[in-house]
Order: C-alpha cells, then sequence, then structure tokens
C-alpha cells in the first residue's frame, strides 16, 4: 500500500509552538533577553541595607570605637622575670583597637628582649586587654663565668647571666682546653652532651649530684654529695649506664668512686 504523498504529510504537520492537553497550540510566549536585570522587590532591598548597616557597625566597633582598645595588660607564668619586666619587653600599643594588635610582633619582641623565655603566648582578652603567658626557661646547670654564672637549660640553650648561682643545680665545668674535642666538636656541641648527661641520670643521682665535668667528648664525670665521683664517659647509652650505676650502688653503696664508662663492665671502689 503506499505512503502517505508529500502534501498528506505536510497537513498533518503540527502546528508551530508548544501544545496543550487537548492538542491545540498555545500562543508564543516572547524569549526574555538574555542578561535582563530583574529589579529586586523592596524586601530584598531592606536585607541588603540592612547587611550593609552591620557590616559597617561591626567595622567602626572593632576599629573605630573608643570600647575595644588595648587598655590592660596582664601577666602569668613568671618566675624569675617580673611582670614589669614582661610588660615593658612586650611593648603592647596602648589604646590601639585591641583587633588590630599584632600578637606575633609582641611575641618575637619577647623572644629577643627577654632569652629567659622559653615560650610565650600573647592572647587578646576581649573587650579591652591583652594577656601575656609566659613559660621561663630552668637552669639544669650552671658555668662560671668570672664571678657571676650563666644558666644553661634543658636543651643546652645558655640563656641569663646571674650573679648568684640558683640553689640547687649543678656547676659544669669545662676543661677541655687542649683537648681535639673542642676544635673538633665545639664548646656549644660539649656543653650539649653535659646537659645530655644530666638528663639521663637516675633521680638520686641528679638529686645527689653537686657538679659536672668535661675533659672530652668521651670524658665526663659527676661529682655526688659525699665526696663520691662517677665516670660517665661519653653521653652515649645513657640508659645502659643509669641502670648500670643504680646497681653498683646497690652493690656497694660505701664506695666513693664508680666507673661505668664501659657499661658493660662496671666498677667500683674506695669507702
Amino acid at each position: 500500500m503506499a505512503g502517505p504523498t508529500t502534501a498528506e504529510r505536510g497537513a498533518r504537520k503540527p502546528p508551530d509552538g508548544p501544545e496543550g492537553p487537548d492538542g491545540k497550540a498555545r500562543p508564543r510566549r516572547e524569549d526574555t533577553p538574555a542578561g535582563r536585570f530583574r529589579r529586586p522587590g523592596p524586601r530584598s532591598l531592606l536585607i541588603a541595607l540592612a547587611a550593609i548597616a552591620l557590616i559597617a557597625g561591626t567595622v567602626w566597633l572593632l576599629y573605630g570605637s573608643s570600647w575595644l582598645r588595648a587598655e590592660h595588660v596582664a601577666t602569668r607564668g613568671t618566675d624569675v622575670l617580673t611582670p614589669g619586666e614582661v610588660r615593658a619587653a612586650a611593648a603592647v600599643p596602648m589604646g590601639a583597637p585591641l583587633i588590630s594588635v599584632d600578637t606575633d610582633a609582641i611575641e618575637a619582641r619577647l623572644r629577643q628582649e627577654l632569652p629567659r623565655i622559653d615560650s610565650v603566648a600573647v592572647e587578646r582578652s576581649w573587650p579591652d586587654g591583652i594577656e601575656l603567658v609566659v613559660t621561663e626557661r630552668k637552669p639544669v646547670l650552671l658555668l662560671e663565668k668570672g664571678t657571676k654564672f650563666v644558666e644553661v637549660d634543658a636543651n643546652g640553650v645558655r640563656f641569663a647571666t646571674v650573679g648568684k648561682a640558683p640553689a640547687g643545680v649543678p656547676l659544669l665545668r669545662m676543661e677541655v682546653d687542649g683537648s681535639p674535642s673542642l676544635n673538633r666538636f665545639g664548646p656549644d656541641r660539649l656543653v650539649a652532651e653535659a646537659v645530655r648527661v644530666r638528663s639521663e641520670l637516675p633521680a638520686k643521682v641528679a638529686a645527689d649530684l653537686q657538679s659536672m665535668k668535661v675533659v672530652s667528648y668521651d670524658y665526663i664525670s659527676l661529682e655526688l654529695s659525699g665526696n663520691r665521683t662517677v665516670v660517665w664517659g661519653s653521653s652515649g647509652e645513657g640508659g645502659v649506664k643509669a641502670r648500670a650505676l643504680e646497681a653498683l650502688m646497690k652493690a656497694a653503696p660505701e664506695a666513693g668512686h664508680f666507673d661505668v664508662s664501659a657499661p658493660s663492665a662496671p666498677a667500683s671502689s674506695g669507702s
């Protein structure tokens, strides 16, 4: 059977435009030109104005008002240092907007001006304060410097010179002149080795420690209360040496000299 002719196909062509449920063509809607701006309604304008006012008010409150400004500086954590020394070194810009105070710069100034400070946190204390939370370095050994003493912390940092030796801090005697270790390692490294030995001593030995002597990298000795001495050797194998020393002291409590420089063959002598 022959298919529909071209004329019949043309007669069946649906009308232009979308059709409704009844199959009839709906009238065309005018296309909205691309990029046409739709005017905001009154509600949108009010919301935008309120947001702008809130932002402007916040900026003025933080930077322009006289309320949120640095008026007080408090310190915490000082021991040897005084709060006045810390505040002076911090040089907080008093009267400046609290939000604009450069806390990082204050921390850097404190570390530079006061080497005794190990760490410091500078915090804003709203509405009008700055708080300086300080952790001071603690001396674990002392180096003689003429009639004064240089304090050395647990990291081997020489951080302060004082006229009076702090109670309970052992003296470190550096007798390395002419030792090849001085040229090879330098004085700072040798001090650090002594600090390492100090940190690995058994608690009771550390409590009785009066002084340490560094002759070379491989020869560090201790002087304890009761005229007792310990040859420690180098800082290596500290844990093994500590256990050997404890065993020696327990086995020979009256001994006056102990040698754990070779921890596999420790020795004691004297009484």
